[in-house]
């Protein structure tokens, strides 16, 4: 290559510039559906190709290997497991909610089944596809060549009906999305009539006549009308959907609920496991036993525990922990005519596929008025003829060159002599040329109807309307609304707790953070069984039911349900496995959530109090509470029973205020608790001023000193050494 051909360019503009018609080609050509046709490019292609192979609802399937192939060869140079893939969605009734590819063979199941190979498949278009490309051969949209140059494609398709919302779709593009649920057809044809009549039409007027998305599957809708209209408006936000319900009676009074209808894109097979799975780790108590007895109809049956629970109550229930109850996004996030994405509002969408139709008429009308033109031109001619038949007659047997002796006699154009020309024998009869003075006759009047057509735009729109009357009259029984639209019940969800059984467990954790739990209330005395090299760390008594909470020395909370700890008589399992701790993170304290207060101290002495509803943790990462200054830790925590707060330091020094000077605080550093020249704080422990304070000496011995006068003194003060017998180094532990 010469230095000529070498050109400069910033390594970042280049990588820019590039990026950027990526994303333009993913936004515009494959990820975002266009307004006008509700299809993406493969979609439209596979349509199209059926077309060619004259795959109509009314003629005999064809191989999908077929279509696949075609599409592929002539129009989508991508990988055919794709294009199998959409044409597989197409044509799966529980996917789309008005298919538009009748298959038969193995397409999948609503249980998330793939569908058979394309060889063993046959598909052929159905009547809502052929609605897409109705009149596509009347000049009604513009065509592209294919990326070979050896064939055309179209740009987009007619499409009688607002496929972009009736269908809906699904997207993932650069840096956008788009997600549109299904919605009614027949609703869609009202609101767009109401449109065509009432331009200025709000998006709330509309939503008189489409009440929300109509899911192939069913289900309740049960959002709100302000939340649906703000939906709608915007372009963006989401629809809660639920399974659809009964309740069967059995015999003795006992009953078993019966799921008849399961939300949008929600697999059956994996819907059932997930709650079979709840029922085992005993989420579910309620529950005794989930069965799958569908056939081509849903039907999944769930026993309840006791005959005596409400229905409504178990259902809120599921509702709340499965996919029973799901959110079904809005992203109204699609392709304008002038290839321009965004999100938009519900009017818009409805107004551009408008627009589009009222493009296709005029188009069409065009077509056909030329066409109409061009035979009237012949008519005119055959007219002549038979006007004149013995002297044509003569002219074309005679003359050499008859064509231009009757253009010239006649006063006929080319086209006129050529028709002449061509004509049959046959056609020279009487009965002929009043069949052509009746055409002749029906067609100047439809050609004056196209002309006044072209020119009003006040018939245009009724025509459309017409059209989508007529569409809406022949769909009959096809487009009835599937999804029901209620309002949420205030009901309540069961309190799963009521039905949780209690155990008494001890629970013992290891110097290496190695957890488990037995059952009973063991003497916490017993010589329990640890790792080589391991050693007992705290051993607390609680029951199964509880939430067990862990103060780490990082300042950090974390929590679990005791019945999610490992059980029996081994070792157990690192806690790592459970939270998201540092490595040889040190445990500070571990107890059973109680509805109360603790102190919890760090180890430059700062502390403050806090409700323990604050320190529940929800996820494996904890909840810091405590704030550290650097080179502190978290050291102590104590339950607040008492009125006084009894602090010591490594430096035997020890403060007793009152636990009402001591703020209350949802997380932070704290205040002073004592202060130190050289030293840190030791522990804290909450006591009775009337008890005094009990400690554990060496030996296993405890001691009470019920005279702590001495001691008490001001929050923030040094404090004075400890009684006689305190142990080294000083700690309250009992």
């Amino acid at each position: 290559m010469s230095k000529k051909e070498i050109i400069n360019i910033n390594f970042s503009d280049a990588i820019s510039e590039r990026y950027l018609s990526y994303a333009l080609s993913t936004i515009t050509s494959r990820s975002l559906p266009d307004v006008r046709d509700g299809l993406k490019p493969v979609h439209r292609r596979l349509l199209y190709a059926m077309r060619q192979l004259r795959l109509n609802p009314n003629k005999n399937y064809k191989k999908s290997a077929r279509v696949v192939g075609d599409v592929m060869g002539k129009f989508h140079p991508h990988g055919d497991t794709a294009i199998y893939e959409s044409m597989v969605r197409m044509a799966q009734s529980f996917s789309l909610r008005y298919p538009m590819v009748d298959g038969q063979g193995n397409f999948g199941n609503i249980d998330g089944d793939n569908a058979a190979a394309m060889r063993y498949t046959e598909a052929r278009m159905t009547i809502f596809s052929e609605l897409l490309l109705k009149d596509i051969d009347e000049d009604t949209v513009n065509f592209r060549e294919t990326y070979d140059g050896e064939d055309s494609e179209p740009v987009v398709l007619p499409s009688a009906i607002p496929n972009l919302l009736a269908n809906g779709s699904q997207g993932i593009a650069v840096g956008m999305a788009t997600s549109i649920p299904p919605h009614n057809l027949s609703e869609l044809f009202d609101a767009c009539l109401h449109l065509i009549k009432f331009p200025n039409a709000s998006n709330k007027k509309l939503l008189d006549f489409i009440k929300g998305p109509d899911f192939p599957t069913g289900g309740i809708l049960i959002e709100t009308k302000d939340v649906i209209e703000e939906n709608y408006n915007s372009g963006r936000g989401s629809f809660r959907l639920r399974a659809k319900w009964e309740v069967e009676k059995l015999k003795a009074g006992l009953w078993q609920l019966i799921i008849t209808e399961i939300p949008y894109q929600v697999q059956k097979s994996k819907l059932i496991e997930k709650i079979a799975n709840l029922i085992d780790e005993k989420k579910l108590p309620m529950v005794s036993e989930i069965l799958d007895e569908s056939s081509e109809e849903i039907r999944i049956v769930i026993e309840p525990r006791s005959r005596n629970l409400l229905p409504e109550m178990l259902m809120e229930t599921l509702f709340k922990l499965t996919d029973l109850e799901i959110k079904v996004p809005l992203n109204l996030n699609f392709i304008d005519k002038e290839n321009l994405p965004g999100v938009r509002s519900l009017k818009d969408a409805l107004k551009l596929w408008l627009d589009h139709r009222n493009e296709v008429l005029i188009r069409r009308s065009n077509f056909r008025y030329e066409k109409i033109s061009k035979r009237i031109n012949i008519l005119d001619g055959y007219l002549v003829v038979f006007i004149n038949l013995d002297r044509v007659i003569m002219i074309i047997r005679e003359e050499e060159e008859p064509k231009k002796i009757l253009m010239k006699e006649f006063e006929l154009n080319e086209l006129q002599v050529n028709s002449i020309l061509d004509m049959r024998l046959r056609s020279l009869r009487r009965l002929e040329e009043i069949e052509l003075k009746k055409e002749m006759s029906d067609l100047i009047i439809e050609s004056r109807e196209l002309r006044l057509l072209l020119k009003s735009k006040e018939l245009q729109q009724k025509e459309i309307a017409s059209e989508i009357k007529s569409i809406r009259r022949d769909l009959g029984d096809e487009i009835k609304r599937l999804t029901s639209i209620e309002d949420a019940p205030d009901i309540q969800p069961i309190n799963l707790e009521s039905f949780r059984e209690k155990e008494l467990i001890t629970i013992v954790l290891s110097y290496q953070n190695w957890i488990r739990s037995q059952k009973g209330h063991l003497d916490k005395n017993t010589k329990f069984r640890y790792r080589d090299g391991d050693k007992e760390n705290f051993v607390i008594h609680a029951q199964s039911t509880d939430k067990i909470l862990f103060f780490t020395e990082r300042g950090y909370f974390y929590t679990i349900n005791a019945d999610k700890l490992p059980s029996g008589r081994g070792v157990g399992e690192p806690l790592s496995k459970m939270f998201d701790l540092n490595d040889n993170e040190k445990i500070i304290s571990i107890f059973p959530f109680f509805q109360g207060k603790v102190v919890l101290a760090s180890s430059d002495g700062l502390g403050f109090k806090i409700d323990t509803g604050q320190l529940i943790a929800s996820t494996k990462s904890g909840k810091r509470i405590l704030s550290l200054n650097k080179g502190a830790f978290a050291k102590s925590l104590s339950i607040c029973e008492g009125d006084l707060l009894a602090v010591v330091g490594y430096n035997r020094k020890m403060i007793i205020f009152p636990l009402s000077e001591l703020p209350e605080q949802n997380k932070g550093k704290g205040v002073i608790l004592q202060r130190y020249k050289d030293g840190l704080l030791s522990d804290i422990k909450v006591v009775i001023s009337e008890k005094g304070i009990t400690w554990r000496m060496q030996g296993g011995r405890q001691r009470i000193e019920k005279e702590i006068s001495y001691w008490i003194g001001k929050r923030g003060s040094a404090g004075k050494l400890v009684p006689n017998g305190f142990p080294r180094p000083p700690i309250f532990n009992e």
